[in-house]
């Protein structure tokens, strides 16, 4: 009997194990095809083509300096660190991102290493870059601390990590907010997007691995859209996660009726004439120790 004992538990613990697994992998799938759907390039293109410039300057990024864009997208902040001089490598979840980063590339004559990589895993040996970036990117994977914990291992002592997120107080926060009751449950460990815009959380998830903590908000203009309901019109074709919201709602007439006002409520809110709006994001860097 004493022989079955540890067997037993072991299969058992291997089993819980392989479920975990399983639940990860298909959160991950998900969470792949949520940036695949829409057009997440074309937005990025139109709304926020300058944030990337506002990230590598903070860095102080040099010609060749190693540099880790996490989550990248299709560069967003990977093509002017390139155009800067440094040796870049852009990760991401998302192939087809990643296919138009190397397209915008080769467009702008700049050589950059893309990898598709998770966030929370990331496949780079400890100390390999000088600066580790991500420009509205890690913030959106779902465990924070496991995030966190992948950034400083492969950046070098006394190298930069620097993030730019969108605030929970600012705009794209209160869209999140806005859709959350729509939404799909999401898994119980996972974390809201824009905790990642906190400066505390972020000081918390970096812990005592960094130093030289500079933070500060600031606010990106927004002149792309004539109107709120432009705007929502706009995220609802274009917007991996306002899409995903709106599949989930399905046929219900009433709920879509219900998120369409909400949205362009929120919108009419932070206008400022003309369809002019200011959106609130987090820049914070920190010199690993």
């Amino acid at each position: 009997m004493g022989d079955q004992t540890e067997p037993t538990s072991q299969t058992h613990h291997d089993a819980l194990h392989d479920d975990a697994l399983g639940k990860d992998l298909v959160l991950k799938a998900r969470h792949r095809a949520l940036w695949a759907l829409g057009d997440y390039p074309a937005l990025a293109a139109d709304i926020i083509p300058g944030l990337g410039v506002v990230l590598v300057d903070a860095a102080r990024v040099q010609p060749g300096d190693r540099v880790l864009d996490v989550a990248a997208g299709t560069g967003n902040a990977s093509l002017p660190a390139a155009r800067a001089g440094a040796n870049v490598v852009a990760s991401d979840l998302t192939p087809e991102l990643l296919d138009v980063g190397r397209r915008l590339a080769e467009e702008q004559g700049v050589d950059i290493e893309w990898r598709e990589a998770d966030a929370e895993s990331l496949p780079f040996a400890d100390d390999s870059f000088d600066a580790v970036l991500s420009c509205v990117g890690v913030m959106f994977a779902p465990h924070h601390q496991a995030s966190a914990d992948e950034l400083v291992p492969v950046c070098r002592a006394g190298g930069t990590i620097a993030l730019l997120s969108w605030t929970p107080e600012g705009f794209i926060g209160q869209m999140f907010a806005a859709m959350k009751e729509y939404a799909p449950t999401p898994p119980p460990e996972a974390q809201p997007p824009p905790l990642w815009g906190n400066a505390e959380h972020v000081r918390t998830l970096l812990g005592n691995s960094v130093t030289d903590v500079v933070e500060r908000k600031a606010t990106v203009r927004v002149d792309h859209f004539s109107n709120a309901e432009g705007f929502r019109d706009y995220f609802k074709t274009r917007y991996g996660p306002t899409i995903s919201v709106y599949r989930t709602i399905g046929d219900d007439a009433g709920r879509v009726a219900a998120l369409n006002q909400g949205l362009a409520e929120l919108a009419r809110k932070h206008d400022l004439g003309d369809g002019v709006m200011e959106w609130e994001y987090l820049l914070l860097t920190a010199s690993v120790r």
